[in-house]
């Protein structure tokens, strides 16, 4: 078993410098892969998130970086960017270990959009801007926009440095000072791009980091009320929460992202394709465990090739075996913890009950290790009443359903709570767009799962999404606010 880096951080960080939690309170940190301890993480209070969110309006208020114009923060953050390159390797392992994620995953996917996603930021400060409102000549309307102030972030575990990125980028090119409070399950890298931003010139208090429980220092940054905007990445119950914090508070802006079933539509039209496809929706389904909110985890097959599919999804789900995280010829993980383990295997144990097959996996796996591993498991003969063809379930387990229209198929692509993503595969252009069209879902991929790139909105609809996007320069209007200024020139 790979040990963590010499530079893994435990304690927060606040106003530029390392300091234990309140009374020195920590928690467990577990390693997915074996169930033991990795180490001791600062649980901050609402004492310590008091303490990091008035180092935060401090340095708003006093302009270190909100101050600045916005060509010095650029080279700031073009640095940062440069940092977090130079220490990739290190921040995947971070990650590989913490959160249980394979290593190559991390060193060729996740740490490479960081760096391109902090850049992007970077040089999109000085594009992005208010404008002139037309008016008679007696007037002069600007429409400007300005920070909002102080930012809170909630993060996720699944995509620790990733979904860090996607926030911080526009926040602090926007001139926001943050306070991030990292998944208890999964802290270590966002500990360490914070003192890698120190280290690139964002001044003390602009970015802090507060570890802990979600249900103390979460909810302390909920309901703070010198916290302007709160942007949270996880369950749709836990969004809900926020949402009451805020009217508990002072009524901050929440920007919520949360869960998803995403439908994955194949027509009968794709011909020859099936195998491809049948790779493509592997990976959606597998790639990161399932632990993703856009996860392919519903797979809708038109009848008429319905049984070719299968075939052919069973043959490409016998790659993805399951192995120690830092071990780079590793697809499948472990589950973050042991809760999320029992969780999946009960949701399979329930489809099996409800008249569903188990085609494919369904067990635990490395049992011996200690650690949390499911197999890839395909369920069949599921119906669109039935918990997993409902439930977000976030593990490495694919349902299948059948349709016979296009019609059908956008019924049943459309009957969930959710509405994050999905997919449509056709070699009939026009029915792939009527169809994206008609699907519900923040984001709607054609021949090829996929949530964009760092130039794409990503946010979603229904219980999925509330308030704003990640991504693209959209993600500038929940870190700015627009003022008018009305000149009177008579």
């Amino acid at each position: 078993m790979t040990d963590l880096p010499e530079t893994a951080r435990t304690r927060a960080f606040i106003d530029g410098a390392w300091v234990d939690a309140e009374d020195r309170a920590v928690f467990d940190n577990l390693n997915p892969a074996t169930g033991t301890l990795l180490n001791r993480i600062a649980a901050c209070s609402a004492a310590d998130v008091d303490k990091a969110v008035k180092a935060a309006r401090n340095a708003f208020e006093k302009g270190v970086w909100s101050g600045l114009e916005p060509k010095e923060r650029k080279k700031v953050l073009l640095k940062f960017a440069a940092l977090v390159e130079a220490n990739a390797a290190e921040l995947a392992l971070l990650d590989s270990i913490d959160a249980g994620k394979p290593l190559w995953d991390c060193e060729n996917l996740d740490l490479p959009d960081v760096v391109n996603n902090i850049r992007w930021y970077a040089e999109a400060i000085d594009k992005v801007f208010g404008k002139i409102s037309p008016t008679g000549d007696a007037n002069l309307g600007l429409i400007v926009r300005e920070p909002v102030g102080v930012v809170a972030m909630v993060l996720p575990w699944n995509f620790p440095a990733g979904t860090l990125s996607w926030k911080i980028g526009p926040a602090l090119a926007a001139g926001n000072s943050i306070v991030v409070k990292p998944a208890e399950l999964a802290s270590l890298s966002t500990l360490r791009i914070a003192e890698l931003a120190f280290e690139a010139g964002v001044p003390a208090g602009v970015f802090n980091v507060v570890p802990g429980y979600g249900h103390i220092a979460g909810k302390a940054l909920g309901l703070h009320p010198d916290v302007d905007v709160l942007t949270f990445t996880g369950s749709t119950e836990i969004g809900r929460q926020f949402l009451r914090y805020s009217a508990d508070s002072n009524l901050k802006k929440v920007i919520l992202e949360c869960g998803g079933k995403s439908p994955q539509i194949v027509m009968g039209d794709v011909g020859d394709r099936l195998e491809q496809i049948a790779e493509n929706l592997a990976g959606a389904a597998f790639w990161n465990m399932g632990q993703n909110c856009t996860c392919g985890s519903r797979i809708l097959a038109q009848s008429s090739i319905k049984d070719a599919f299968l075939e052919a999804l069973v043959k490409t789900a016998a790659q993805w075996q399951v192995g120690q995280p830092t071990d780079r010829s590793t697809k499948l993980g472990p589950l973050i913890e042991a809760s999320a383990l029992k969780r999946v295997l009960d949701s399979v144990e329930t489809a099996k009950a409800e008249g569903a097959k188990i085609v494919v996996g369904g067990q635990q796996a490395l049992k011996e290790t200690g650690g949390w591993f499911v197999e890839a498991t395909i369920v069949d003969q599921v119906t669109a009443g039935m918990a997993i063809a409902r439930d977000e379930i976030f593990g490495p387990v694919v349902a299948i359903l059948t349709f016979d229209t296009e019609e059908e198929a956008v019924r049943l692509a459309n009957d969930t709570a959710y509405g994050l993503a999905a997919t449509v595969f056709s070699n009939d252009i026009n029915v792939a767009v009527r169809m994206a069209r008609k699907v519900q879902a923040g984001t709607v991929a054609v021949n090829g799962y996929g949530e964009g790139d760092i130039s794409t909105p990503f946010g979603g609809y229904k219980t999925s999404g509330f308030g704003g996007y990640d991504k693209g320069v959209e993600a500038f209007d929940q870190y700015t606010q627009l003022k008018t200024i009305w000149v009177s020139l008579s």
